[in-house]
């Protein structure tokens, strides 16, 4: 540890995570039980990380614990957190390949001191193991986990990194080649998916699932068994043949689908995982130490930082927000719309807020529908035991429809969800201001559309605010809050208030066409469709952004979002900026047909173009090719974020960021959109500058 010295001041900022030794005489074990415990002086709102100074308090530990001889040593957390892994903090600090390597290095020689002591070593993981602090327990000869932990994984991967620390070597070799592909890539880059411990027990990462309530002293009862022989701890034997073989071929396949190649540390833990299968702990460390040592030199990995930090803590302070303390109670909620969309926000509030939930519509048939679909939402959470019966039961009951508007006399916040067209909720919102009171807040779910014109008719205009969810609703975490022009403090610190309590997060937008997600969207769509209107080829087109590794293709969204739906935002956007929002012929054609995809299945399960899409659409004579359609749709979004930038839509470029990551799917490793811009030279080949501070997101030059 004598290294830490020199690269510890590139940690300035981290909380120590002190280890404490306690040696226990423990009835039964025939010497004691050196305890140590990590703990970095917070509550569980700060996890344990380790940064130099936690491996140096942990190493240190590990020599008091060594040299009292015990009959074994023990690991364990503070309350509800073991570890969540290295303290990342000042990794964008490091200039310099030989302190990456030391960071990568030091993890190793002190978690190893548990492998290869010759004192039975155990972890006692008694809340949320992620990353390093999983590894740690790794490390360890025995380990044990509290039934209540529901918060075990490797990150790394959704990061641009991998688990550096002996992750990639001793997990497959504990549970597998196929379940530590899973564990490691899959889950990373499946959002970033925790075990539970139950699953984590089953899966062979942990020896015993122990009740919580006595977690620590059953754990060390457990223990004593295991060092008198008296309880065998059984071990799954490793397949190293095809089933490896199996297992790696999964791994590219599921890295190539979610990345296409764009996170290289990604690509890395395959190799490192095939690497694993000699089983040579030397060999394997030493070239997790080389690959952590690169990757923590990496663009890939800053970039991958600046997202986190953005949705970790720029979320929890939205930039403009009133003052939290005027936002009002909501104690009943109102949707307007009895359809798909609204079905899923009436869910959302019933699960979250726990209040009265009224939905209307212009028929009983639709309402009733609408009801129905929402109780079956709640069966299948009931099946799947994520609500217990009484549960279930309780959140139906508080599920009513309504014909008659009134229904909402009580209701504190109000929101619809019907035809994106602005008529109709002009005449929605004036329906509803003859029966809410004047406090009410009156939230709309709309795309593109103006607050500020859908309010002007209003005598209270002041409580409208824009309340834009991204579908699926349940699953993407971004909501645009839009404040129209007479939109007052208290009315918009509810709606911030609102979508605290619904788990979302949060970016303030100002009343402008489509806002932020769906203008960029729209833009970028639209370059790719002038793109194919003037005779490159749909699948040159479609192609042109795979090696960004987007979740999807620009011609496969078209068909998520559904033709009608970007068509419509389109005519709002050319309505606003005609010079560079374009209207396609064709694909007004294509909507007209009610074509839904471009792409079909062939007979040998192929992807090829729908032979009547060929035939309506009209092609041009001046093909690109994929790099160039590719620049193209880049450039212009430098050019349309710059513009919302200048015109205010946004506080800063971070919090396009921020709603690109949540609300698009921009993958983490590519730091944003503007940060990638940056990165790539695109802005200010561009715009003539940079979106962020140089090093932002990137090595510092």
């Amino acid at each position: 540890m004598s290294t830490q010295t020199d690269f510890a001041a590139l940690f300035p900022d981290e909380v120590v995570t002190q280890a404490r030794t306690r040696l226990l005489d423990v009835p039964g074990l025939g010497g004691t039980l050196a305890l140590i415990t990590i703990d970095n002086g917070h509550d569980h709102t700060r996890p344990s990380t380790f940064g130099p100074g936690g491996l140096t308090a942990l190493n240190a530990a590990l020599d008091e614990a060594f040299a009292a001889e015990p009959a074994a040593i023990a690991v364990t957390g503070k309350p509800f957190v073991f570890a969540v892994g290295a303290d990342l903090s000042g990794v964008t600090q490091i200039g310099e390949r030989v302190h990456a390597h030391q960071v990568a290095q030091t993890g190793h020689d002190v978690f190893r001191r548990l492998t290869e002591s010759t004192i039975p070593t155990f972890a006692f993981v008694n809340g949320a193991a992620l990353g390093g602090g999983l590894e740690l327990a790794l490390s360890c000869h025995y380990r044990t986990v509290s039934e209540s932990v529901n918060a075990i994984a490797f990150p790394e991967c959704f990061l641009g990194l991998f688990p550096g620390w002996g992750g990639t070597q001793l997990l497959p070799n504990l549970i597998g080649a196929d379940a530590a592909v899973s564990v490691i890539i899959e889950n990373a880059l499946n959002q970033n998916k925790m075990l539970n411990a139950k699953k984590a027990t089953g899966l062979g990462i942990f020896d015993a699932q122990l009740e919580s309530a006595d977690f620590l002293e059953e754990s060390i009862r457990w223990a004593v068994r295991v060092v008198g022989g008296e309880q065998t701890v059984q071990r799954a034997e490793i397949d190293r043949g095809q089933a490896w073989d199996d297992a790696i071929a999964r791994a590219q396949g599921i890295v190539t689908a979610r990345t296409q190649g764009a996170s290289p540390a990604v690509t890395k833990a395959v190799e490192l995982l095939e690497l694993a299968r000699g089983n040579d702990l030397d060999a394997g460390y030493a070239a997790e130490t080389e690959a952590l040592a690169d990757a923590l030199m990496s663009d890939e990995l800053r970039a991958g930082l600046y997202s986190f930090d953005l949705t970790q803590k720029r979320v929890k302070r939205p930039a403009g927000a009133p003052d939290k303390s005027l936002a009002r109670e909501v104690k009943k909620v109102g949707v307007v719309g009895a359809g798909l969309m609204a079905g899923q926000l009436a869910l959302l509030f019933v699960r979250r807020l726990k209040v009265p939930v009224v939905i209307t519509d212009v028929d009983q048939e639709r309402i009733d529908r609408g009801v129905a679909y929402i109780h079956g939402e709640i069966d299948k959470l009931l099946g799947k035991g994520r609500l217990s019966p009484d549960g279930a039961n309780r959140l139906k009951a508080l599920v009513t429809g309504s014909l008659d508007k009134a229904a909402f006399a009580d209701a504190d916040f109000v929101i619809e969800a019907v035809f994106e067209e602005m008529t109709v909720k002009q005449k929605v919102f004036a329906e509803l201001e003859q029966h809410v009171s004047p406090e009410a807040v009156l939230a709309t779910n709309t795309s593109s559309l103006s607050i500020t014109e859908m309010a002007s008719k209003l005598t209270n205009p002041e409580r409208v605010v824009g309340f834009h969810f991204f579908n699926p609703v349940a699953v993407l975490p971004l909501l645009e809050i839009v404040r129209g022009e007479r939109t007052d403090d208290a009315s918009l610190a509810t709606a911030f208030s609102v979508s605290k309590q619904l788990k979302k997060s949060s970016v303030l937008v100002k009343d402008a066409p489509a806002f932020v997600v769906n203008r960029l969207l729209t833009r970028f769509m639209g370059e790719i469709i002038a793109a194919v209107d003037e005779g490159t080829p749909f699948d040159v087109a479609d192609r042109a952004l795979t090696p960004l590794g987007l979740p999807m293709s620009p011609l496969v969204l078209l068909q998520l979002v559904g033709p009608a739906v970007a068509q419509h935002v389109n005519e709002t956007m050319h309505a606003a900026f005609p010079d560079r929002f374009g209207i396609s012929e064709n694909l007004q054609r294509f909507v007209k047909a009610g074509k839904t995809a471009v792409w079909q299945q062939d007979e040998q399960g192929g992807q090829v173009v729908d032979p009547e899409v060929v035939a309506l659409w009209e092609q041009g004579s001046n093909p690109s090719t994929s790099e160039q359609v590719r620049d193209r749709a880049l450039e212009a979004l430098a050019q349309e974020i710059r513009l919302m930038l200048d015109e205010g839509v946004v506080a800063e470029a971070q919090d396009i960021d921020l709603c690109m990551l949540l609300g698009a799917g921009w993958p983490f490793w590519l730091g944003g959109i503007t940060a990638y811009l940056d990165r790539s030279g695109i802005a200010e080949q561009v715009n003539g500058t940079r979106f962020l501070p140089k090093g932002v997101a990137s090595v510092p030059a």
